[in-house]
Formats: C-alpha cells, sequence, structure tokens
C-alpha cells in the first residue's frame, strides 16, 4: 500500500483541490491511503477535510492533528499514523497529474532498489506572471525540479524536494524520522530537513531516484515571489545549515562556511554573467540571497 501524507497549515484555499486530485487518479482506492496532518490550522482547513471525506467516501482518508508545531512534528506523526511501505509526501498545494499514482507504481515496479524517490515539480504561479528574477540557478527557490525525461539517480548534493517525494519504510527504519530542530513552522522558513534526511539514507548506501513522470504542479502565490520572501527563506536556509551540520560536527561546519566562501565564488560569476546581458534583476536576486543565507549561517542565536 501507498501512503500518502499531506501535511497542512493554514492552505484551505488549496487543500479540497489538491486531495481531489489525488481522489481522482484512475487508481484503485484500496491501493493508497491519505494521511492529513493538520499543523494547528486556524483557518477552515477541518472543514475542507470534512467536504472531501463526504465527496469521496471510497477513498481511505484519515485526519489527524499534530499540536507540536513544525513541518517535521507534522510528517513524523504522519509517518506514525501510516500503514504502507511506501510513504509519498506531497504539499498541501501540490496538485498530481492524472497518471501519477500508476506512473508511481510502474516506476517502483521498474526500480525496486529506490529506497526514496523524487519526481518533477512544475511550478503554477497564481498570477499567471513568471518572475523576472527566475533562472536555471534558482528554480528551487519556489520548489521546482526538472532533471529531464529520463530515469536517474540524484547525484551527490542533489535531493528531492518536500513537495514531491517518497520513501520506502524499511529505509526510513534504518535511517530514523525528519529531524524537529530542522524545517518550517509557522512563519519561520527555516529547511534543511529533507536534506538532512537524503544524506543520512545515502550514508548508509541507499538509492534516490528521480521518476520525471511521477509530476506535480506547485501553486506559487505571488507573496512567494517577492524580494522579501526571498530574504526571510534564505536566512532560514542559513540556520537550518548552522543547526544541521553543528549537529555533526564542528568541523562539518567549519566545511560548511568554505563551501558558503565557493558558493559567493559562483554567485559573482554568475551575477556577472546576468549584468552582461543586461539582466540585473537574475543577477541581483542571486547576490541577495546569497547574502541572507550566509547571514543566518553566522546566527549565533540558532
Amino acid at each position: 500500500m501507498i501512503s500518502i501524507i499531506v501535511c497542512t497549515y493554514n492552505r484551505d484555499k488549496y487543500l479540497y483541490g489538491a486531495l481531489q486530485c489525488i481522489a481522482t487518479n484512475g487508481f484503485s482506492a484500496d491501493s493508497y491511503e491519505i494521511i492529513l496532518v493538520n499543523n494547528n490550522s486556524t483557518d477552515d482547513t477541518e472543514k475542507e477535510c470534512i467536504r472531501f471525506q463526504s465527496d469521496y467516501p471510497e477513498v481511505k482518508f484519515r485526519y489527524f492533528l499534530e499540536t507540536a508545531q513544525g513541518l517535521s512534528f507534522a510528517r513524523n506523526r504522519g509517518i506514525k499514523e501510516s500503514r504502507g511501505e511506501i510513504l509519498l509526501f506531497l504539499d498541501d498545494d501540490s496538485f498530481v497529474q492524472k497518471d501519477y499514482l500508476v506512473n508511481l507504481v510502474r516506476n517502483l515496479e521498474d526500480y525496486p532498489d529506490a529506497d526514496a524517490f523524487g519526481g518533477k515539480i512544475t511550478p503554477l504561479f497564481e498570477s499567471g506572471v513568471t518572475p523576472e528574477w527566475l533562472a536555471k540557478w534558482n528554480k528551487s527557490w519556489i520548489s521546482a525540479i526538472d532533471l529531464g525525461n529520463r530515469v536517474k539517480l540524484f547525484k551527490k548534493g542533489k535531493y528531492p524536494i518536500g513537495a514531491n517525494m517518497g520513501i520506502r519504510r524499511s529505509c526510513l527504519e534504518a535511517v530514523g524520522d525528519f529531524n524537529t530542530k530542522l524545517g518550517r513552522s509557522r512563519k519561520n522558513l527555516m529547511g534543511g530537513e529533507e536534506k538532512d534526511i537524503f544524506n543520512r539514507i545515502r550514508n548508509q548506501g541507499g538509492k534516490i531516484y528521480y521518476f520525471p513522470d511521477v509530476e506535480v504542479q506547485h501553486i506559487i502565490p505571488p507573496s512567494r515571489t517577492t524580494k522579501e520572501f526571498i530574504c526571510k527563506m534564505g536566512e532560514g536556509i542559513g540556520m537550518s545549515e548552522r543547526i544541521r551540520t553543528l549537529d555533526i560536527s564542528r568541523w562539518s561546519y567549519m566545511k560548511r562556511l568554505f563551501m558558503e566562501l565557493v558558493k559567493w565564488g559562483g554567485t559573482l560569476v554568475l551575477w556577472l554573467g546576468f549584468a552582461l546581458k543586461g539582466q540585473f534583476k537574475k543577477g541581483n536576486m542571486l547576490v541577495v540571497f546569497r547574502k541572507m543565507v550566509t547571514k543566518g549561517l553566522l546566527t549565533r542565536s540558532c
């Protein structure tokens, strides 16, 4: 069985549509379950879940309230309550394609050595306008991923993105749950919990596959494309990297600081390239983001 874990916090605007896409996927309702974890939402999340249950009674749908605030707490609750061998994590604003589950099962049958996996994530800009700062190098800021149309292993340093990823239960039992020191919580834009868990899988020799036809569309509201949001996200990433690496060792943190210098070099090269093309908004946003990541890395209070 596939356990589809959807963690939500104040996204009632999108939640029903996301669940509906799963329910209308043309896949046997006996072969999957949906675990919905409400992480202290203050909107109409519960009402939307009740509406979904009423409209799709054939779907195995279970609702849970997780009072410990934070995405990692919510995901761990979903893992605890789930029953499937394949644990699939989808965002509450991710819309699966019609053949999503069929393609997923086929890929898992074709690649039985897949301990974890991620699929293509196509951004769906709510405003209908692509941000002028968006470039090949920063698509991860909007949780977009496209590694082409062939199945492949994620390369070292590359990972699935939380809007569309999965892990075998047997693998997760071997490496442990999501690190609750990391991950988003309310308006805190820290991350790192996905990178942390996929690193643990790799360190134990696990294989992480990219399945291109296991695709979702991911809603990007205008608020997620502002400079203010990018700055806050960049700082949150830096803060989470400080926590993640210091949890390993002081030496790991020092290596991460060195890598930040390397990343600054790459950022400045990219800025120059964009400047020569007159694409200053793209180059400038890369610099702003890097500045905020560095700030987060050096924030001792973390």
